[in-house]
C-alpha cells in the first residue's frame, strides 16, 4: 500500500479541517446545494464524455493505483529474468515449473515457456495485454482529468448561482446569508475536489503508465530471449539498456 497517497490526502483535508476549526464551526463549511452542484454537475458533465462502465472501471483503476505499493524495479526485474536464464540453461524450460516469480506479468510469459509455446504467440499474447493495461489507465487518466476540470467548473458555476440568488433577495437580509454561503463554498468544494484528489491521481495514473510500459517491455524482452534459450550474460547485457545510465554502470560494476 501507498501510504504517501494516504497521508497526502488525509493529511491535504486534515489541514483544512483544523484551520476550519480553528477560526469557527464545522457546520458553516457544510452545505448540501454546494455539494450537489460540485460533485452532481461534475460527475455528470464527466459522463457526458465517456461511458459509464469507463468511468466506473477509471474510478477502480485510478484509486487500485493510487494505493497500491511500489512495483517491481527494472534491475529486479533483470536480476530475476537472468536467473530464469540461468535455470533454463540447466534444466531446460521444465525447470521453470516450479520457480516462484514475483511479477504477475513474467509468471504467465514463464509460465508460457514452460508449457512450450511458440515465440509468435508468445510475444503476440504479451504485448496485448500490456497493451490493453496501458489503455486502461490512459483512459483512467482522462476520466480523472475531465472530473479535475469539471469540479472548479462547476464551483464557479455554484458561485454565479448563489450571487444570482443574493442580488435578487437583497430586500430579505434573512436569504442573502444562504445565497451567499452556496456562492462562496462551491468554490471551495471544486478546489478541493480538483486538487486534492483528480489532479493527483492523473499524475500517479500518467507515473504508471511510464512505468509499466518500460517494465512490461523489458519482461516481454526478457521472455523471449530465455525462450531462445539465449545465455544469461547476453540477456542481461540486452536488458541493461532499458536502465538509466547511472544504473547500468552501477550493474555492470557489480557484475
Amino acid at each position: 500500500m501507498d501510504l504517501a497517497t494516504l497521508i497526502g490526502i488525509f493529511g491535504a483535508f486534515g489541514i483544512v479541517i483544523t484551520a476550519i476549526f480553528m477560526g469557527g464551526s464545522f457546520g458553516q463549511f457544510v452545505d448540501i446545494p454546494s455539494m450537489l452542484i460540485v460533485l452532481g454537475g461534475g460527475i455528470l458533465a464527466t459522463m457526458i464524455r465517456f461511458q459509464v462502465s469507463d468511468i466506473g472501471s477509471a474510478f477502480g483503476t485510478g484509486f487500485k493505483v493510487a494505493l497500491a505499493g511500489k512495483g517491481s524495479a527494472p534491475r529486479e526485474l533483470i536480476a530475476e529474468i537472468t536467473n530464469l536464464g540461468e535455470i533454463v540453461r540447466k534444466s531446460g524450460p521444465l525447470g521453470l515449473e516450479n520457480v516462484e516469480i514475483s511479477d504477475p506479468v513474467l509468471a504467465k510469459g514463464v509460465q508460457y515457456i514452460a508449457d512450450g509455446y511458440e515465440m509468435d504467440f508468445i510475444r503476440e499474447s504479451m504485448e496485448r495485454e500490456r497493451d490493453l493495461q496501458l489503455s486502461r489507465l490512459s483512459e483512467g487518466k482522462r476520466v480523472f482529468k475531465a472530473l479535475g476540470d469539471s469540479a472548479p467548473a462547476f464551483g464557479m458555476i455554484g458561485t454565479l448561482v448563489g450571487l444570482v440568488q443574493m442580488l435578487a433577495n437583497m430586500d430579505d437580509p434573512a436569504a442573502i446569508g444562504p445565497s451567499m454561503a452556496i456562492a462562496l463554498l462551491t468554490t471551495l468544494y471544486g478546489a478541493l475536489v480538483s486538487n486534492i484528489i483528480c489532479l493527483p491521481l492523473v499524475d500517479k495514473l500518467d507515473a504508471k503508465f511510464d512505468v509499466d510500459e518500460l517494465n512490461q517491455t523489458l519482461i516481454i524482452d526478457g521472455v523471449l530471449q530465455i525462450r531462445e534459450s539465449k545465455s544469461p550474460a547476453l540477456i542481461k547485457e540486452m536488458l541493461i539498456a532499458y536502465l538509466p545510465e547511472k544504473l547500468r554502470a552501477e550493474l555492470v560494476e557489480a557484475a
